[in-house]
């Protein structure tokens, strides 16, 4: 029956595509009996069939529900296009799984975190939409403990599909660790294959985030027993492919592809840095691949299987164009009746920009300037304004009826998701000084696992010139504040937002500080309060960080490897 239906596509082919794969097979959609779905098939020259499966992902999507202004870097430029949205997601999916039922969708994390509708509801919102979207399985990110290790199993545990996690065990005190909160991995059997997924999460969230949203957890890095569950996968298994989910941001999915740790994994699909791998990165032992953020893409690896072996493997970015993509209803209907109760606050506007508004520069960016800018209007007194190298947040480039670009309540909350209290402290120099070198090393470390992932970390009221190629502690060249050079015996007021769970002598990541103390300010009500009376702004970045031997327009921290973002 199988090859009746072929012989008959192939008197109505409508076209035919010659693949990839080895002996420069036939392709073709033959109707899998068992669904509405097609199988794509090849056939070899030495007449062998061979089948097409799909893995699709997404990640980092950060609750951005609706279409968006996305910035792309094309010919040197700043270009913008409207993509995104849940419902064309789920258009794009079921297209591309229509195509082909030999088809699995993943997402890899950050899925509660990032808008005024996640905070408003504590992740619920989210829940029926993730299941709507018919996932296969799940990897948490680095924001999914964002409300806490108990909200977070019940958020994930909430989703249909299952969830892996071969690096977070439950904390039983004194550092002892427990069992796996989540399962380590998971096996598709597809087309007489077996795919092995294993899934590892950034094990420097206690580091980077508040302490407090993960307490109760205990994380290990990947290479601590990433060898024994790749033996698992291959020997007990019997998995013929083995794909790596990864929420550990680009250098560090680099980092581990060139470890021998990392050898038996074929491919790793990275998520946490929302970079636009659109070709994969070929390290020593696997490729590396990541697709961008905001649900603006959609990775898809497609893998050639023939006689329980794949024979060949191909990558491509699918953007998800704002435009050319028509907007499934059912998901339409959901997106607006799980809103509707928000939707007024999330849309009044509380302030305008005349110019874009993005977070895509490594050193500096519009968005972080006019957060410093508004924290440094409220409190003049203070000599240096810190705010966190951030790196969520979809654009906002489109002007409306005035002529600016507006900035609502629920931009506030994509800008900044957790609304943290301001605090002040007071540091030296010398203190400061050491500490731009950490941050700086966190950034540009010349040791990819070194990298945590963030961009440089944004100020107001010091200026820095720095060579982020230089060794560790040999970044930094020139420090003042207000124009003045530092001096390292010299204290100085600081201020910063307060991370739940940081002892009281730490401000951003900056330890040993002292007077710390906690205002009646938080950062959206600055935020507001500062619109309400400037706007239109214009938080041009004023080169108060600037890099030495790089350009101001540096897109990615990652370099030594075959990859530009765009």
């Amino acid at each position: 029956m199988e090859d009746n239906n072929r012989r008959d596509f192939l008197k109505n082919i409508g076209w035919i595509g010659l693949g990839a794969a080895v002996a420069t097979p036939l392709t073709v959609f033959v109707k899998d009996q068992n669904s509405q779905a097609g199988v794509v098939e090849s056939i070899g020259k030495d007449g062998k069939k061979s089948t097409v499966i799909s893995l699709l992902q997404t990640t980092d999507v950060h609750c951005q529900i609706h279409p968006h202004d996305e910035l792309f870097w094309e010919n040197e430029k700043i270009v913008f296009r409207k993509t995104g949205g849940y419902s064309r997601i789920a258009t794009l999916l079921n297209d591309l799984k229509k195509k082909n039922s030999n088809t699995f969708v993943i997402d890899t994390g950050d899925m509660f975190q990032g808008s005024e509708l996640s905070v408003k509801t504590a992740g619920d919102a989210f829940v029926p939409i993730l299941n709507a979207l018919n996932y296969n399985l799940y990897l948490p990110g680095n924001w999914e403990v964002i409300y806490g290790k108990k909200k977070m199993q019940t958020l994930l545990g909430s989703l249909h599909a299952p969830k892996i996690c071969a690096n977070m065990y439950h904390d039983l005190g004194n550092g002892k660790r427990g069992e796996l909160i989540f399962q380590p991995y998971h096996v598709w059997t597809v087309a007489g294959a077996k795919i092995g997924l294993l899934g590892y999460t950034d094990p420097f969230v206690p580091v980077r985030q508040s302490p407090n949203y993960s307490k109760g957890i205990l994380y290990a890095k990947p290479e601590e027993n990433l060898a024994h569950y790749i033996d698992v996968l291959k020997n007990q298994e019997q998995c013929s492919f083995v794909v790596l989910l990864s929420h550990l941001g680009l250098s560090q999915q680099i980092a581990l592809a060139n470890l021998p740790e990392c050898e038996g994994v074929d491919y790793i699909l990275g998520g946490d840095t929302h970079e636009r791998i659109r070709k994969p990165i070929v390290c020593q032992y696997a490729k590396v691949v990541e697709p961008g953020a905001f649900g603006s893409f959609i990775g898809k690896l497609d893998l050639t299987i023939q006689d329980g072996k794949v024979i060949h493997d191909s990558y491509e970015l699918l953007e998800v164009s704002a435009e050319e993509v028509t907007p499934d209803a059912s998901m339409e209907k959901l997106l607006t009746e799980n809103e509707s109760a928000f939707r007024s606050d999330i849309s009044t506007v509380v302030g305008y920009s005349t110019i874009p508004l993005y977070r895509y520069f490594v050193v500096e960016n519009p968005i972080d300037t006019l957060i410093v800018n508004a924290l440094h209007w409220k409190f003049p007194e203070v000599d240096i304004v810190l705010s966190n190298g951030f790196r969520f947040c979809p654009p906002r480039s489109t002007a409306d009826e005035t002529g600016n670009i507006p900035i609502t309540n629920g931009f506030i909350f994509d800008m900044l998701p957790v609304d943290s209290v301001v605090r002040t402290a007071v540091a030296t120099g010398q203190q400061l000084r050491e500490w731009l070198e950490k941050e700086l090393n966190n950034v540009f470390a010349k040791d990819a696992s070194k990298r945590l992932g963030g961009w440089v970390v944004k100020f107001k009221g010091m200026e820095l010139s720095f060579h982020a190629f230089a060794e560790m502690g040999e970044r930094v060249q020139k420090l003042t504040v207000k124009g003045v050079p530092m001096d390292p015996a010299k204290e100085y007021s600081i201020l910063a937002c307060e991370r739940d769970g940081d002892p009281e002598d730490v401000l951003c990541r900056l330890k040993g500080v002292t007077h710390a103390k906690n205002t009646k300010e938080t950062l959206h009500l600055v935020m507001r309060n500062y619109l309400k009376i400037n706007s239109p702004v214009t938080p041009t970045p004023e080169k108060n960080a600037i890099i030495l031997d790089g350009p101001s327009t540096l897109l990615s921290q990652v370099t030594g490897v075959d990859y530009t973002f765009s």
